[in-house]
């Protein structure tokens, strides 16, 4: 395939990369350890339920919810800044 001046199998090492990168930032965005009471961020409490269906959970629904709507909005952009379009 010709893509320029990279070597070959440059583009399959990209998107490796891009792989390994989300696989790693899923992974760390899975909760550890013991459940919080109270939500990390506003401190109300956070439902029984909801703590033994997450083991590991900081915070309430709506901060939650807030969280991943930020998370996404940064997941728009690829490593070269630009808006991931092209894989829409």
């Amino acid at each position: 395939m010709a893509v320029g001046w990279s070597r070959d199998g440059a583009v399959q090492e990209q998107i490796d990369a891009t792989v390994a990168s989300a696989v790693e930032l899923a992974k760390s965005r899975l909760p550890k350890g013991e459940s919080f009471t109270h939500c990390e961020e506003c401190e109300v409490p956070i439902p029984e339920a909801r703590r033994k269906a997450i083991p590991g959970v900081r915070l309430c629904v709506a901060c939650q919810s807030e969280l991943e709507k930020r998370q996404k909005a940064a997941a728009l952009y690829n490593r070269r800044g630009s808006k991931d379009s092209q894989l829409k």
